[in-house]
């Protein structure tokens, strides 16, 4: 596997169409980063790090609306691949749909959303879009 991020997106986007409650994803450092990130901005409703072997898994358990059984998540767009790599400084942060969603960036600082690094005064890799 080439990119990891853009399978942790994959892995998420087809448990959403599939409407399934939890999905599972093999763990890394910088998967656990953004999942704490989307918790955090509730796209997620819960997660757990379970520590089998050597790598892990991710168990994310997917957030609906009760009566329409609409996720919270609409869009998860990778941006920088290992192909072609995205970055961008303070001024120039990406705004995702006008604000409304957010960009997940990765720092010198760790990783973040772009209003968090837009405030700190730090760029970084663009590493996907979620709203």
């Amino acid at each position: 596997m080439t990119d990891p991020i853009a399978d942790y997106l994959t892995r998420l986007r087809n448990a959403i169409m599939a409407h399934h409650r939890v999905v599972e994803v093999p763990a890394s450092n910088l998967k656990k980063e953004i999942t704490k990130i989307l918790f955090e901005k509730g796209y997620i409703l819960n997660y757990k790090f379970i520590e089998d072997g050597p790598q892990g898994t991710i168990k994310v358990a997917l957030k609906y609306d009760p009566a329409t059984r609409e996720n919270a998540i609409k869009c998860l767009k990778r941006v920088s691949t290992p192909g072609l790599r995205q970055y961008t400084g303070y001024k120039d942060m990406p705004r995702v749909i006008n604000g409304l969603g957010i960009a997940i960036i990765s720092t010198s600082k760790g990783v973040m959303t772009d209003k968090e690094a837009a405030a700190q005064k730090i760029g970084g890799e663009v590493l996907c879009y979620v709203y």
